[in-house]
């Protein structure tokens, strides 16, 4: 009884192991709301969204980078995560230091409204910069670094124009929007 205790020890030791991996299931809500979860779509009252990039977006053949050298860099990565509609990406863009949870959460909630809408254009603000310029090419060149990113959206009628203003801060050599 030992010895064949001991040779099922033995063959169940030299079996394959299987890896255990956790499957992150992309899921939509009745009203729109994006949720990321290890659990069944149907266990939080949502469906599972199957998007895969197509070989012509950015998303299937570039990553985005993990920090932004430069004030330009950052405008093109927030214009890619607002177009790719979701806060995630927003979210990885910016700078949630010394940030509570209640605070993080009402962030959150701007960046998901923020990437539910279409981005017209992403532009630099610079200190002293009043309204609108008519045409930004006969405008002075600014005095100075810019001092945050203007986000330019279309409301979902596809006309109502909306506005989000980004401020930017340098930590550790990368580039962060903060609001």
């Amino acid at each position: 009884m030992l010895r064949f205790s001991l040779l099922l020890l033995l063959l169940a030791s030299l079996a394959p192991m299987r890896e255990a991996s956790a499957q992150v299931r992309h899921c939509v809500t009745a009203d729109g709301t994006r949720l990321y979860t290890d659990r069944r779509c149907a266990d939080m009252g949502a469906v599972e969204e199957l998007r895969l990039p197509t070989l012509g977006t950015p998303a299937a053949y570039s990553r985005r980078p993990l920090c932004a050298r430069n004030v330009q860099d950052l405008a093109y990565a927030l214009e890619e995560a607002i177009r790719s509609g979701d806060a995630n990406r927003i979210a990885g863009l910016y700078d949630w230091a010394g940030m509570g949870t209640a605070n993080a959460n009402r962030v959150m909630n701007r960046l998901q409204a923020i990437a539910k809408r279409e981005v017209v254009e992403v532009r630099p603000v610079h200190a002293g910069e009043r309204g609108e310029v008519t045409d930004p090419w006969l405008a002075p060149p600014p005095p100075g670094p810019p001092v945050g990113l203007r986000v330019e959206q279309v409301q979902a009628n596809g006309h109502t124009p909306a506005r989000a203003s980004f401020g930017l801060r340098q930590r550790m050599g990368c580039w962060w929007v903060r609001m």
